[in-house]
């Protein structure tokens, strides 16, 4: 049921006025719905804003890839400024720290709806994401800790790939239950009455 109510949740953020909105009141990064960002890479950035946070800059990220994620308000695509001053007023009753955007175009922040201008000045001076937004946004989310005198690393990658690790899962979970039907089989048998010439 967990997993059927997970799988519900991007049909119902897509069809509200702002996706982005919905998931950052829960979670620091939003992903785009139609560009997908390989998961690795999502793990490494994911990680990489949870890092920044627990050093001192806490930061929420929506990496918009195209009109899609911004619901109703495909008006402000390519408009990654003036939509992370709407976003910050979205979320003004739940986060009031700073919010990045990171739009094949370039990058919006600010805090509480309001624009940060020390902070695009910085951003303005960095390469515009184009299609890797994952990895432009990781140097945004860098250089702004930087700029509070925050060091936050990049993390490493993780040891194996996804599918690897998901098959591993898969064939200790048929194990377990492969051993447990073993033991439910042996159980039954001794319970059975012995019968007698």
């Amino acid at each position: 049921m967990a997993v059927a109510a997970v799988l519900l949740v991007p049909g119902v953020a897509r069809a509200d006025g702002d996706p982005a909105s919905d998931y950052l009141v829960v979670q620091d990064v939003f992903f785009p719905f139609d560009v997908k960002v390989p998961a690795a890479e999502a793990g490494r950035f994911s990680q990489l804003v949870a890092d920044a946070t627990k050093r001192g800059f806490r930061v929420k990220v929506a990496l918009i890839a195209g009109p899609g994620d911004l619901g109703s308000v495909t008006a402000l695509w390519r408009k990654p400024q003036q939509y992370a001053e709407f976003l910050g007023q979205e979320l003004y009753y739940v986060y009031r720290g700073p919010l990045l955007i990171a739009m094949p175009n370039g990058y919006g922040i600010s805090q509480r709806g309001k624009p940060l201008a020390a902070a695009r000045a910085l951003l303005d001076r960095e390469p515009l994401p184009g299609r890797d937004l994952a990895g432009a946004a990781t140097s945004a989310v860098r250089k702004l800790a930087a700029a509070r005198g925050i060091d936050v690393p990049v993390p490493a990658a993780a040891s194996g790939s996804g599918e690897n690790r998901d098959r591993l899962v898969i064939a200790g979970i048929a194990a377990a239950v492969a051993a447990l039907a073993a033991a439910v089989a042996v159980l039954r048998r001794r319970r059975r009455p012995r019968t007698y010439p």
